[in-house]
């Protein structure tokens, strides 16, 4: 096949690598766009509207598209996975953000992968390698330096809490789609997990749709962006590229989404994170690098974060 070839030969389509730049510069965008959009919502009020957006405009996408029924072996997988890393990991992740700065949050989400791979070496039989061990040690190191918390130690604050609970679900979620994408391709797993995971919001989403007419217009632009550009695009511009572009290659673009946060928080809410949450973002992030190179044993693929929020 072409694609393959394509593959092969290691080659890079221009078409790919637009694909997936848009899509790494709109997820480092969404910790911004969650900040902005607090201004008006609760935070189960924004992840509802955001993702409600999001799952109408996948399901035009599909109705041109066509995708394929789940089996029913699958449903309970789908349904944990779905509770897991959209309902849950995107409410809490809410919450965290309303005290934490957008760019400290993409450091610890950046770390994610960390996580998923310890979850894998105890559900997947997976294993590291002395230097993933170290990797791992590494951006413990890090993560501790964002928890540091004014020279007090580690100690971290709510929403920094908030925020490592988040990435210990989503790590969950993606040891489950890992098992997943064996039976179905990235937009269907995608497509399920975004449709099941907002249903399960709905019954946490009371007061809505009164929000929607308090809050300010810039909040709700915010979140209407949220839906359409991160949740939506993104993560078919991610699908897409993965049919032109090695995994391993793909995975080292997610390593800067941190600092497009980083830029996008100063040019839109002109917020500067602590110097300790950069350098210990940095530290974590070059951890995850460490793990996702060098650090699995032989035919054990990369587990990168396929971000999505």
């Amino acid at each position: 096949m072409k694609v393959e070839k394509r593959l092969n030969q290691g080659k890079l389509s221009n078409s790919g690598v637009m694909a997936l730049t848009m899509a790494v510069v709109l997820w480092g965008s969404a910790p911004v766009g969650i900040r902005a959009g607090l201004v008006g919502y609760a935070p189960i009020q924004l992840s509802l509207l955001r993702f409600a957006i999001a799952s109408i405009l996948l399901a035009v996408y599909v109705a041109f598209t066509g995708i394929r029924v789940p089996q029913r072996r699958d449903i309970p997988s789908l349904v944990l996975a779905s509770i897991m890393g959209i309902t849950f990991y995107n409410t809490i992740l809410n919450y965290g953000l309303t005290t934490v700065s957008a760019a400290t949050a993409s450091f610890m989400i950046a770390a994610t992968p960390i996580w998923t791979a310890l979850l894998a070496m105890v559900l997947l039989g997976e294993r590291l390698t002395l230097t993933g061990w170290s990797g791992v040690l590494l951006s413990f190191a890090g993560i501790g330096l964002i928890a540091d918390q004014g020279g007090r130690g580690l100690h971290f604050s709510p929403g920094a809490l908030y925020i490592l609970l988040g990435t210990f679900a989503y790590a969950g979620y993606q040891v489950l789609q890992k098992r997943l994408l064996a039976r179905y391709n990235a937009i269907e797993f995608t497509c399920y997990s975004c449709w099941l995971g907002t249903l399960f919001m709905i019954p946490l989403g009371r007061g809505l749709v009164a929000a929607t007419h308090s809050a300010p217009i810039a909040a709700t632009l915010a979140v209407v962006y949220l839906g359409i550009f991160p949740a939506a695009i993104a993560n078919v511009g991610w699908s897409y590229a993965l049919s032109f572009i090695p995994a391993s290659r793909m995975s080292s673009f997610l390593y800067i989404m941190p600092v497009v946060t980083l830029a996008i928080g100063w040019l839109w809410l002109r917020e500067v994170p602590p110097v300790l949450s950069v350098v210990g973002g940095a530290l974590a992030l070059a951890g995850v690098s460490m793990v996702n190179l060098w650090g699995r044993a032989t035919g054990v693929a990369e587990l990168s974060p396929e971000m999505g929020d």
